[in-house]
């Protein structure tokens, strides 16, 4: 298995996404592990399975995304994509622009056959220790309901196969759970949905009960996605960030803390997008994982994690399979 990797994407790059792929590598020493950058004196000498290919050009956070893959063709990103075409990689991964990334992926890689439209799908956790797939969460701020069906496709057997959850049910985000609750195009895509027969569909999700896993993946259109996205991290920030004030405030409540933290440091841990890898671009003809743009170390090494799954475990050929049908 070879795994490319974009050495210039993310907020702590090249250092951050160097450390993961050396904990990668010394991890999986049956995978060859391609650094993409400018600078070959990142990588590590002494490990046998680690490669470097030089990329002349850099896409910004603030670029815009396809007149960027399309000026920019020695960027790492763009140069990750291509690799993926021509099969001299399995999977890449990139903590970069995700606007660039998704076009990327479009222009150089390729779509699935009948796929519509590619969906960005992170994992959120959950307060019952579950995994949660959430697609899309931004790619595509405007949806139809075939879509949102389409989604629902992907994310199960993404789910099933990577995540390891048998027959996962799949919701559907929504301001009600009653069946005819939502705008016209929840209600249609609900109806599709409810209609396919290798889906567990288990109807509507507020999302107010997203994190108390009523569902296994929840579907949703990119506009609504981002927004259930950023919001869940801001509250969980605030949350950790008000709790820790209240524990350092007084002498007891310091003690009641030291008492209590083996059960924080694994409510933290659960909490940890670094914990969970990163997000797949379902719908591309090969593997892509978006890493989050402030990945350290660890969350590129589970980002590694998710793409040797979503290699081994035929995710693309699966979900071509089931279009083709």
């Amino acid at each position: 298995m070879r795994i490319a990797l974009d050495a210039n994407g993310g907020d702590h790059a090249p250092a951050a996404i160097v450390d993961g792929v050396v904990q990668a590598a010394e991890h999986w020493g049956d995978t060859i592990f391609i650094l993409i950058g400018h600078d070959e004196k990142i990588v590590p000498k002494k490990l046998h399975n680690l490669e470097f290919r030089y990329a002349s050009e850099q896409i910004e956070p603030d670029d815009e995304p396809v007149k960027a893959v399309r000026r920019k063709k020695d960027s790492s990103m763009v140069i990750g994509c291509q690799m993926l075409k021509a099969g001299e990689a399995d999977a890449f991964i990139s903590a970069g622009n995700t606007g660039a990334l998704m076009a990327a992926g479009l222009l150089y890689t390729g779509r699935i056959k009948g796929v519509s439209r590619p969906a960005l799908a992170p994992i959120f956790p959950t307060i019952d220790g579950r995994e949660l797939l959430v697609l899309d969460v931004g790619a595509n701020p405007d949806a139809k309901a075939e879509h949102l069906f389409q989604y629902a496709g992907m994310g199960s057997i993404y789910a099933e196969k990577v995540l390891g959850c048998q027959q996962p049910r799949v919701g559907l985000l929504n301001i009600g759970t009653e069946e005819g609750k939502g705008s016209q195009l929840t209600k249609e895509a609900h109806e599709l949905i409810s209609q396919c027969n290798e889906i567990h569909f288990v109807g509507n999700t507020e999302a107010r009960e997203v994190l108390h896993g009523p569902c296994d993946v929840l579907v949703c259109d990119g506009f609504s996605g981002n927004i259930l996205l950023k919001n869940a991290e801001g509250v969980a920030k605030a949350i950790l960030g008000r709790l820790k004030q209240e524990i350092l405030s007084t002498w007891y409540t310091r003690f009641a803390g030291w008492l209590l933290r083996s059960k924080l440091q694994q409510f933290a841990k659960e909490m940890d997008y670094q914990e969970h890898g990163g997000a797949p671009l379902l719908g591309i003809a090969a593997p892509i994982i978006k890493a989050h743009g402030s990945s350290d170390g660890k969350a590129i090494f589970h980002a590694v994690r998710q793409a040797r799954l979503f290699v081994s475990r035929n995710v693309v050929s699966l979900i071509q399979d089931q279009f083709a049908k």
